[in-house]
């Protein structure tokens, strides 16, 4: 019997070989109502370097602030166009890049709302669970307001924002440790 070593990578790449079928990197279809956006970005381990074998889910509401989900009480509103979900990978420089319309306002703790955002899944080696983060949009007035981005200490809140680069493109990198740590979620 030999013994060998096993793969460096806690969840080994054998996850995300069993994704692939499943990545989209276009969210929203042509036809779904709204403002395309797209948005670029790399993921980072601790050290600083990239990390080519993550894998972004990404999970929102429509244009109106509707989620394509059986409890969201106006479901029967939803854009029939839009399904709300994608799942984007690295590549070898640890880049990503996804297309999708803004999604509206959603409501937040104490039926307040809260600004538009995107919901992001991380996962990657070393991870046994998802890391949880979200997406908001730099130029959107309304992170003044949101309940959720205010729980954040103010000089991390950056770490969310997509920052705007003009005609619908924004940058948002993810730092899973460090001085720039992105901040993650517990659900």
């Amino acid at each position: 019997m030999s013994f060998q070593s096993t793969p460096w990578q806690t969840v080994g790449p054998y996850y995300r070989l069993g994704l692939e079928p499943l990545y989209r990197t276009g969210i929203a279809p042509p036809s779904a109502l709204g403002e395309r956006v797209e948005v670029r970005g790399q993921v980072f381990d601790g050290t600083g370097l990239p990390v080519s074998d993550a894998v972004l889910e990404i999970w929102q509401a429509d244009a109106q602030g509707i989620y394509a989900h059986a409890e969201d009480p106006r479901r029967d509103d939803h854009d029939p166009a839009f399904d709300g979900w994608g799942r984007v990978p690295t590549d070898e420089n640890g880049r990503f890049a996804f297309s999708t319309v803004k999604p509206g306002s959603v409501a937040g703790p104490g039926g307040r709302a809260q600004a538009p955002h995107l919901v992001v899944l991380v996962f990657m080696r070393g991870l046994l669970r998802a890391a949880s983060a979200r997406i908001y949009f730099s130029d959107e007035p309304r992170n003044d307001e949101d309940p959720i981005l205010h729980l954040v200490p103010a000089e991390r809140r950056g770490t969310l924002l997509a920052q705007a680069q003009g005609d619908g493109l924004y940058h948002w990198n993810v730092h899973m440790q460090g001085p720039d740590e992105t901040v993650f979620f517990d659900y």
